[in-house]
């Protein structure tokens, strides 16, 4: 591990001179690492401090995982919530780390997860509503099992959420994401939804409107 941190990462200062940065936190998907959505980063708003986490549980030949997914004849593909629950606790974690180590805004903390990042990133933020400002869920789903007990408690009066589905995804399916609009109503939360033409993955045109979205509340 990095120094002070429970997460491995990489950076990318802001690119303008800031005195405490809004920061975005990349969360990538399963069997991924932290260089996957770093990729995002050169288009990324030029004032944002960048942080790109590595998953904790290692996988075999290579990539990381925010939680084992298993597979059997009887209950087909399930998750190990036990471990995301982990990670969940994890992420809030490293986020204080963040916010002590490097000058950025603790008042403007984002999440960009995808796939199982995204799962991730719907949990920390309402586990944990007073860590973060505004997130970006691409190709998820909401995964209660994994909320904290009481999250219908908090406040999430401050939250804003991007959550955008291919349509023709085939690892996640459309449906799923698709019960996120009502969830999300049923919580009196501020976000948008949108579809796109694709597979399990991030259009162009997807990353045009998640950017200025983001722009938009920095």
């Amino acid at each position: 591990m990095q120094d002070n941190f429970v997460l491995d990462h990489i950076i990318r200062k802001p690119k303008v001179s800031v005195e405490n940065a809004p920061a975005v936190i990349l969360l990538h998907g399963y069997g991924s690492d932290e260089n996957d959505l770093f990729s995002f980063a050169e288009e990324m708003p030029e004032e944002l401090f960048i942080i790109s986490a590595k998953a904790p549980y290692s996988m075999q030949p290579y990539g990381n995982a925010w939680y084992a997914i298993h597979f059997d004849n009887e209950n087909g593909k399930f998750s190990d919530d036990i471990q995301a629950i982990k990670s969940r606790d994890m992420i809030a974690t490293f986020i204080d780390q963040v916010i002590e180590n490097y000058p950025v805004d603790a008042s403007k903390i984002n999440l960009l997860g995808f796939s199982q990042g995204s799962i991730l990133s719907y949990a920390v933020a309402l586990t944990y509503p007073e860590k973060i400002d505004n997130v970006i869920a691409l190709s998820g789903y909401i995964n209660k099992e994994i909320f904290g007990r009481d999250y219908l408690k908090n406040d999430l009066s401050q939250l804003s959420f991007y959550c955008s589905h291919g349509s023709a995804d085939q690892v996640i399916p459309v449906d799923w994401a698709r019960r996120t609009k009502p969830f999300l109503e049923n919580l009196g939360v501020d976000f948008t939804y949108s579809e796109f033409p694709v597979g399990h993955g991030v259009a162009p045109q997807n990353f045009f409107e998640l950017k200025e979205w983001l722009q938009k509340r920095l």
